[in-house]
C-alpha cells in the first residue's frame, strides 16, 4: 500500500478540506485528488463525501482513519528505529512550541541544536500549547516544548524544564494600580483580559478561584501572551502574565497574595521511538 496516499487521505480527513490538505502535504490540489483516488480504487470503498465544497468522511472513511494514522505512525517508528542504528543525526525533526517560550525561552537552545546539528532540517510549528499536546498524541509532532497539561493523558510523557511565575498585572493608571493589598475578591470585580478558556494557563488561574467560589469578570481573551501584555497596557483590563515578560513593561505587579506558576518544558509520546534528530535536541535542553 502507497504510504503517500494514506497521508493524503489523512491530511483531507483531518483538515476537510482537499485545498488545505495540498498545502499541508505541499502538494497541489490535483495530486492530493490522484493519490486520494488511487487509495479508493484499491480499496474498493469510497473514502468521502464531497458534495460541492464540502468534504466528509463516509462511514468506510471513519473504519478506515484511526487504523491508517497507526500504519503511518508505524512506518514512522521504522524509520526511526533504523536510524538508531546509525550514529548520524540528519533529516527533518517538526517541533511544536507556543510562541511565548519560541521567544523567551528556545533561542539559546535552537541556535546550540543548529551549530551542533547542521545537517538536522529543523520545522518549528508556533501554536497552542493544547493543540501541541494533541499533535503529539496524534503522531504529526515527534516532541513539543510547551506550557505542561496539568493531568496529561497515559500516552504523554512529559518533563518539565523551567518554572514560570505568573503575575497579576495592570497599567499604572489602572484603579487598582495603586493599592497596598488586594484581595481575589476586590480583584475580580475588574475586567480581566486573558488566555483562552481551552488553555492551560487560564484553567491554573480559574482552579485557583474555584476554591474561593470566585469567578472571572472577562474584557478580552487571546491566546497570545504578547496581546494580553498589551492589552493589559493600554489599561483594557487587569491580566496574569509570566516575570519574564515584565522587564522592560510599565505593567505594574498587584499585590495579590495569591501565587501562581505554571510548568514549561518537553512532551513526547510514551508509545513512539525518537529520532536521532530528536534525542540530540533533547541533549540540549537544560
Amino acid at each position: 500500500m502507497d504510504f503517500n496516499s494514506l497521508q493524503a487521505f489523512l491530511a483531507v480527513a483531518e483538515t476537510g478540506s482537499f485545498s488545505r490538505a495540498a498545502q499541508r502535504l505541499y502538494l497541489t490540489q490535483p495530486a492530493v485528488s490522484k493519490r486520494l483516488a488511487t487509495l479508493e480504487d484499491e480499496l474498493g470503498l469510497t473514502l468521502f463525501d464531497r458534495v460541492g465544497r464540502r468534504v466528509s468522511l463516509t462511514h468506510a472513511g471513519e473504519v478506515l482513519l484511526p487504523h491508517a494514522r497507526e500504519l503511518l505512525l508505524q512506518a514512522q517508528d521504522l524509520k526511526h528505529l533504523a536510524s538508531e542504528l546509525t550514529e548520524e543525526v540528519s533529516g527533518p525533526l517538526v517541533l511544536g512550541t507556543s510562541h511565548h517560550i519560541g521567544l523567551h525561552r528556545l533561542p539559546d537552545v535552537l541556535r546550540h541544536y543548529r551549530n551542533a546539528y547542521p545537517d538536522v532540517q529543523l520545522d518549528i510549528r508556533f501554536m497552542d500549547s493544547e493543540a501541541a499536546c494533541r499533535s503529539v498524541e496524534k503522531g504529526d509532532l515527534e516532541v513539543a516544548i510547551v506550557t505542561l497539561p496539568n493531568n496529561p493523558p497515559d500516552n504523554l510523557r512529559t518533563r518539565e524544564l523551567w518554572q514560570d511565575e505568573l503575575c497579576f498585572v495592570a497599567a499604572p493608571e489602572h484603579e487598582l494600580a495603586g493599592t497596598e493589598q488586594l484581595s481575589l475578591k476586590q480583584l475580580t470585580r475588574f475586567p480581566a483580559v486573558l488566555p483562552g478558556p481551552t488553555t492551560y494557563t487560564r484553567s491554573i488561574l480559574e482552579e485557583a478561584l474555584r476554591k474561593q467560589h470566585l469567578d472571572i469578570t472577562l474584557g478580552m481573551s487571546t491566546n497570545y501572551m504578547e496581546t494580553l501584555k498589551m492589552l493589559a497596557e493600554i489599561n483594557l483590563g487587569w491580566s496574569l502574565l509570566p516575570r519574564t515578560m515584565l522587564g522592560h513593561s510599565k505593567l505594574v505587579i498587584l499585590p495579590v497574595k495569591l501565587k501562581l506558576k505554571r510548568s514549561l518544558g518537553l512532551v513526547t509520546h510514551t508509545g513512539r521511538i525518537l529520532s536521532n534528530p530528536a534525542q540530540a535536541l533533547i541533549s540540549c535542553l537544560p
